[in-house]
């Protein structure tokens, strides 16, 4: 199986906290602009220092199609109001008048049940609170590792995985999801 972390620009750690900076300028942009209104921020999480490229950028749409798919089956009302697709990864984010616990459980349903949404991160914000809503908010259960089906920050944090084998996966999955 050929990897697909063999092109792309690598980001080190300035990059990576630059992109950060940048999307919470984003996030407050958009509270400005839609006061409001709840903010979905979505995102992939991808091990190691390529974080885009072309192969990641069609998982990351197929990705979004299907979640999508999801909020229109929930009946929300969801706005994409701006994209990104840079060096960094790929990011949509979205508004929503509607309920965000509806939202969150929505976002997490996707994340658990769907092999795509494995690799994304849905975050949901609302104006002034200081972070995004956690499942833990919700009795909702913790992210498993892609690998062990341990608790995922558990296995980040002691870095249970090599970037490879985490790489391998993501590889795995995009040529099962693009015969």
């Amino acid at each position: 199986m050929k990897s697909i972390f063999t092109e792309g620009k690598q980001q080190g750690i300035p990059e990576i906290l630059a992109a950060k900076d940048k999307r919470v300028l984003m996030q407050q942009a958009i509270f400005k602009k839609y006061p409001k209104n709840v903010i979905i921020d979505v995102k992939m999480n991808i091990p190691g220092p390529i974080k885009n490229n072309h192969y990641l950028k069609r998982l990351f749409n197929k990705g979004i199609d299907e979640l999508e798919d999801e909020f229109e089956q929930a009946q929300l009302e969801i706005k994409k109001v701006a994209t990104w697709d840079e060096d960094s990864g790929s990011e949509v984010f979205y508004v929503s008048t509607r309920d965000a616990d509806r939202i969150k459980k929505v976002a997490v349903k996707f994340e658990d049940e769907s092999e795509l949404g494995r690799l994304f991160d849905a975050d949901v914000l609302i104006k002034d609170q200081a972070m995004a809503l956690s499942r833990k908010d919700y009795g909702l259960p913790f992210r498993h590792c892609f690998l062990c089906n341990r608790p995922a920050k558990e296995c980040a944090r002691s870095r249970r995985h090599s970037v490879a084998e985490l790489q391998d996966y993501i590889s795995k999955i995009y040529w099962q999801e693009f015969k």
